[in-house]
């Protein structure tokens, strides 16, 4: 008997396959193994249930979107979570796992947790990224506050997880699915860093609807290849201005009558968002003369 389901658990070569409300523990056919065809959690596919329950997957439904760190698929939408404190948010980091988002297809939202430790230590922090229109929601897992509206935000999506260790993206999930119990780190005080406690990619099941991807996150040292006139797609600031640029392609770097470094210098971009895409495009230009 054919049906379909969506890959929630890949593990040790096992796909568990959540279809209406039950999940199925699968295993590949084998013409996949031959061609090499990757599975990823969050595909939809067809599998055949077998004599005893066990399944068998027989077709991959194409991907709307793909995501190579963390491996997911069909991602429409991106969580971003940065502490308020403990450990502080470090917005060059931050842009660079928007970028990673956008430039795979996922609207990217950005979660600040821990404001149970003064939300206004980057209140400016915060006003910036709403003022860009990236949709912001502050949270803290201790006192439940900002869960109502994270709820709301994640309703309906496929969504994935992701952020530096340590700034409690287990406990929120935690908050957010109830009896769940993730594992939760302590951060290292020697360090001022948290530890990694998800050690592979899982797509939850939110009560009130949508599915979220815990991930190990994404890695902090991964740019996606791009030219460099394609880096500032990825800053809404930056797209929002270009056309006032004197230049087409304007890299809004060291070319004249940029209206981007002129938003930068009457402060309506903050100096820090220009300062990190101007440390991207380095990278991103460092990154072109390797291929």
């Amino acid at each position: 008997m054919l049906r379909e389901g969506t890959v929630v658990k890949a593990y040790g070569g096992h796909y568990y396959v959540s279809s209406g409300e039950e999940i199925h523990d699968c295993a590949l056919r084998g013409r996949f193994r031959r061609e090499k065809k990757q599975v990823l959690v969050g595909d939809r596919v067809t599998f055949r249930l077998q004599p005893g329950g066990q399944g068998v997957i027989e077709e991959v439904h194409p991907r709307r979107t793909t995501l190579v760190r963390p491996p997911v698929a069909n991602v429409d939408r991106a969580l971003i979570v940065f502490a308020v404190k403990d450990p502080d948010p470090n917005t060059f980091l931050l842009d660079r796992f928007l970028t990673q988002a956008e430039h795979a297809g996922v609207g990217p939202a950005i979660c600040f947790n821990k404001v149970d430790l003064g939300e206004e230590l980057i209140r400016d922090m915060i006003g910036a990224y709403r003022q860009a229109g990236y949709p912001v929601v502050c949270t803290s897992a201790l006192d439940d506050s900002g869960l109502d509206e994270l709820r709301a935000l994640l309703e309906g999506h496929i969504t994935v997880l992701a952020g530096p260790s340590g700034v409690g993206k287990s406990s929120l999930l935690n908050a957010l699915v109830p009896g769940l119990n993730l594992k939760t780190g302590d951060i290292s005080r020697k360090l001022g860093r948290g530890r990694h406690t998800t050690r592979h990619v899982e797509l939850l099941r939110l009560p009130g609807g949508g599915l979220v991807a815990d991930t190990p996150g994404f890695s902090s040292l991964y740019l996606p290849e791009m030219k460099r006139e394609e880096l500032g797609e990825f800053y809404p600031e930056i797209v929002a201005r270009r056309d006032g640029c004197r230049f087409t392609g304007c890299l809004h770097f060291q070319e004249p009558d940029c209206a981007v470094k002129k938003a930068v210098e009457e402060g309506e971009i903050p100096a820090f968002r220009y300062e990190n895409y101007l440390r991207l495009l380095q990278e991103v230009m460092e990154l072109e003369r390797r291929y």
